[in-house]
């Protein structure tokens, strides 16, 4: 393919909630230097896609939903073969995925070592449909890379629906848990809300040399695949008192570590309220407005404790989420967790089931 190409490519507009998704052919972008053009393999649809499409989370429109995409490299800007995030040359026909957001890398925050604060972020799968770069989402045939983007290639041995969510699910849980670690042992840890994220947290601490992980969390199904992930203790939120269990279980010590992914202000207060002395807390998933949290500054001050707020990721948690999936995609049931395979003229289809099986993540692919 070259710069010059006039093929089109097949998208699924998003024009707002209730309304459904508009299929439009559009032109292939005339690449800048630096940029890449990626011809989708697969795309799954992430939590926040869904909030987006039924009205409960704002984005511009129009625009091309999906951020979790897995393609192979079609076109190049400027000729010159382009560096994964390793400096290791790329190619046509290379499967790559890359971050969910392209960094300037010269801003106070790209130069604070935060790029996914980056003051001219440009994020995929949401953002509007505007010239020149119309293709920025998933749920299209291809999609344009903009500079300032990390792309890490997929090993041969990890499959499309293992490697498909990497880009923000297993890339976010990389970040906390590298956060939450940060050169200490975690011999126990707690994570609350065991969905996409709750789970890939627990194979990765178990693979990490976790001891003791405790899963937690409303829904009996989820907590039974916790199991299939790493988690050795199992607490059903609501049902059994979580700083009772997890009292017994450390001998009333408290965990070293307790990971915060379903958003829920309860959970946030109840996994702080177990940490040991010098415990310390890492919340991923409160990313919507939700009630205060009552705390008490004098037990965090005498009790040591550290909280930490992680949203999105850098590039070295994009890498090492890729090396953790190659490393052990086969010790735990990731591929299980991607249902359906709808190709991407059925995406409508694809965020019905999706709503209604509350399966982890729905696989779209390309048109055949």
């Amino acid at each position: 393919m070259t710069n010059e190409s006039t093929q089109k490519a097949l998208a699924a507009v998003f024009t707002g909630p209730g309304r459904p998704l508009s299929f439009e052919q559009l032109a292939l972008p005339r690449l800048a230097p630096g940029e890449v053009l990626v011809q989708m393999r697969a795309c799954t649809l992430c939590g926040s896609d869904l909030h987006t499409y039924v009205g409960d989370r704002e984005t511009p429109t129009p625009t091309i939903l999906g951020h979790e995409i897995l393609g192979e490299i079609a076109a190049i800007g400027d000729g010159r073969a382009p560096l994964d995030h390793a400096g290791n040359a790329l190619g046509i026909g290379d499967r790559i995925t890359w971050s969910i957001a392209a960094s300037c890398g010269a801003c106070f925050f790209c130069r604070h070592e935060i790029p996914q604060k980056c003051e001219h972020l440009f994020k995929y799968g949401h953002e509007a449909m505007e010239p020149p770069h119309l293709l920025s989402g998933g749920l299209a045939e291809y999609c344009q890379l903009a500079p300032g983007t990390a792309m890490v290639r997929i090993p041969e041995t990890v499959p499309d629906r293992v490697a498909c969510p990497v880009n923000c699910a297993t890339a976010t849980v990389a970040a906390a848990v590298r956060v939450g670690l940060a050169g200490h042992e975690a011999d126990s840890v707690l994570v609350q809300g065991v969905g996409m994220l709750g789970l890939t947290a627990c194979a990765m601490l178990r693979s990490r040399g976790a001891r003791m992980v405790i899963a937690a969390d409303k829904d009996q199904s989820r907590l039974a695949l916790a199991k299939k992930f790493g988690a050795d203790h199992l607490i059903e939120v609501g049902a059994q008192a979580t700083s009772e269990v997890v009292a017994d279980l450390t001998g009333g010590r408290g965990v070293d570590l307790a990971l915060e992914m379903s958003g829920a202000p309860a959970a946030v207060a109840g996994g702080l309220s177990v940490l040991r002395i010098g415990g310390r807390q890492v919340l991923v998933g409160t990313v919507f407005p939700t009630d205060p949290v009552s705390i008490q500054p004098e037990a965090l001050v005498r009790n040591l404790l550290s909280v930490h707020g992680v949203h999105n990721y850098t590039p070295v948690d994009l890498a090492a989420a890729v090396a953790f999936l190659e490393e052990h995609h086969d010790t735990f049931p990731f591929e299980s967790l991607v249902e359906g395979a709808y190709p991407l003229p059925e995406a409508e289809r694809a965020f019905e089931d999706a709503l209604q099986s509350r399966a982890p993540r729905i696989l779209v692919t390309a048109r055949q």
